[in-house]
Formats: C-alpha cells, structure tokens, sequence
C-alpha cells in the first residue's frame, strides 16, 4: 500500500490541517443508544466509513463507554484484504482500542458471490461478539448505502417491507445489530476522515462493475440530477416504515380476531380473514401465522400466489392442501385453516 498520490494506491492519507479547521463532531448523539450496552464490536474494513466510525467512537465518552473491540473481516477475496486487515489493527491500537482479524475460509461459491461474503461476514461478527460477550455490533452503513439498498430493492420487485430498507437496529440471533451513521452521506465521512487526517482503505471492488451494488452506485449521480437523491430515497424507506408498522398491526389484530388455536407445532384459525380483509393485510396475516409455528415467510410472490388461491377457495367453502414456506396448509370445508411443518421427506422413494 502507498500514500495518496499513487493511483495504485489502496491506501489514502491525507496531512492533518492546522488546529483551526478540524472537524467539531460530538459523537455523543450518534452512540447514546449504545451507553447501555454490555459491549460493543465495531466492525471495521478500513473504509472512509468504518474508519470514522472507529474514531468517533474513541472519542465518545471514554469512561461511561461499554468495552468496545473493533473487528475486520478478511473474505480471502483479494490478495490485499490481509494487510488492509493489518492497517485497522495498527490504527485501533493506536487509539487504545483491540483487534481481532476474522477469516473467511471455505471454497467461495462461483455465484452470488457478494450475498455469500456478507452471510459469512455477519456469521463472523456475530460469533464473535457472543464470544466477547458484546451485546450489540455496530456497522457503518451511510445514507448512501441506504440508497442503494432501496434501489436494488425496487429493481426486484420488492414489496412495502424492502422499501423500508436498511433497519437502524435488528437482531441478528441475539445480538442487536445497529447502523449509527444510517442518516451520514458517504461524503461527509470521507471529507471528516481528511480533515481529520484518519488514514483509510480504498476498496477498488467498490468500483467493480460485476457486483449490482457498484452498478447502482455509479448510477446514483444521475438518479440525483433527476431528484431522485439519496436523502428522498431515505425519506421514502421512512415513510414505508410506517406504512408497514401499521399494516402488521392491523394484521395482528385480525388474526387475533379469527380465534387462533395453536398446539403441538401448529396453527389454526378461522381463514375468512384472508378473504374479507384487503390482499395485503391477508398477506400478513399469513406470514404472522407462519411465524408462529416457527417458520419464516416465503418469497413474496409464492405467499401472494397462495392467498390468491385460498381467496378463491375460502368465500367458495372448497377443501385445500397447499405446501409453501416449509409448512403445510389445510382448508377444510367448515373455513378453518391449518398450518404445521412439513415433515420430513423421503429420500430414496
């Protein structure tokens, strides 16, 4: 790696100016929810992003601070992944803050390459903070990001819940994963990281065609000079958001209104429901369901197809048998569906 100037460069620096013109940033607002905490992993790749996050962070409130270990995942992807790794550790040492190195190991799948990176990634990062003892593992995921992730979205024909987009905290298998910086365009990060003179990584597979989400980022200038920016982008997945809240919980009213019974791993209720409430809460009212037997709901346009079909059946008083989702639906002819997991399949027969 080389300093700025070098356009074989992976790694920029920029002088520190005087004292003057550093940046005033109180990172106070940006981690209150974190200070109940019981620890917290930062992951970090060397980014503009993640290195300003990394520094903000130690700079918020040392001593009311939850313990905080900062992570870089090397994929095995590019040959040059090992020392960006090497040049987090060496920059969080120098703020006092610890290090660990993850690798992702294995064959790599020839396709969906990206979508595997980020399944191991998270795999990585999780196992770790419960390892740890962290409670939550913060990303640096910007307004730019936020962007991308609803276009791509729209591009596949999402429903209301993927325009939502990225959610601020989920969790991912008991560990809260939170984005501090959803509301920061990338700009200002990068602008920060070189006022403040804080070293970082540039990824050149940021920039790499073959991967959609570098397609929609080269996009995103044009997108913008027709309105359609980054900030209108967030304030749609907003918007979604509440529009979706608000259907779940009508849903969840209505199923609780079709007396549910559950026992045994399955579900029952009354399904006139899903014919005389509107084709979205329907929906939900069947993903709910699913749920509650322990199974997640099934591509959208599957779930779709399948309450089409029950909607025709249901008002009709006709049987169905129906599979979707790993579950198993039964319509009796009295309007009462039941939903258990699918057993087993044979193999061999």
């Amino acid at each position: 790696m080389h300093l700025m100037g070098d356009q074989s460069s992976t790694r920029t620096v920029a002088a520190p100016p005087p004292d003057d013109l550093l940046p005033t940033c109180d990172p106070e607002p940006l981690f209150s929810n974190l200070n109940q905490a019981a620890g917290i992993l930062a992951a970090v790749s060397g980014g503009p992003d993640s290195i300003a996050m990394m520094h903000l962070l130690a700079r918020w409130g040392s001593e009311r601070r939850p313990f905080l270990l900062v992570a870089t995942v090397n994929h095995g992807l590019r040959p040059e992944a090992a020392g960006e790794a090497a040049f987090v550790a060496r920059e969080a040492e120098a703020l006092g803050l610890s290090h660990r190195t993850l690798v992702w190991t294995g064959d790599k799948p020839a396709t969906g390459l990206q979508d595997a990176a980020r399944e191991a990634r998270y795999r990585l990062l999780v196992h770790l903070a419960r390892e740890a003892g962290a409670s939550h593992l913060i990303t640096a995921h910007t307004l730019d990001d936020q962007a991308e992730t609803i276009l791509m979205r729209l591009a596949r024909g999402s429903g209301l819940r993927g325009l939502k987009g990225m959610r601020r905290e989920l969790d991912r298998d008991g560990i809260v994963h939170a984005r501090p910086l959803l509301d920061w365009p990338k700009a200002r990060l990068v602008d920060l990281c070189r006022q403040s003179g804080w070293a970082f990584v540039s990824d050149p597979s940021n920039a790499d065609e073959r991967f959609a989400r570098a397609r929609w980022r080269r996009l995103m200038p044009l997108l913008a000079a027709e309105g359609l920016t980054a900030d209108r982008l967030a304030l749609l997945a907003g918007r979604a958001a509440r529009a979706d809240e608000a259907l779940e919980i009508k849903a969840h009213q209505a199923l609780k209104a079709a007396e549910p019974v559950a026992g045994e791993g399955e579900l029952s209720f009354r399904a006139a429901c899903l014919a005389g409430e509107p084709f979205e809460i329907g929906l939900r009212i069947l993903e709910q369901a699913l749920g509650l037997i322990g199974l997640e709901s099934s591509r959208l346009q599957r779930l779709e197809a399948c309450l089409e079909r029950l909607r025709a059946a249901i008002p009709a008083g006709r049987g169905l048998r129906l599979t979707i989702g790993g579950a198993v639906l039964h319509l009796d002819r009295a309007g009462r569906l039941r939903l258990r997991p699918e057993p087993p399949r044979s193999r061999g027969r």
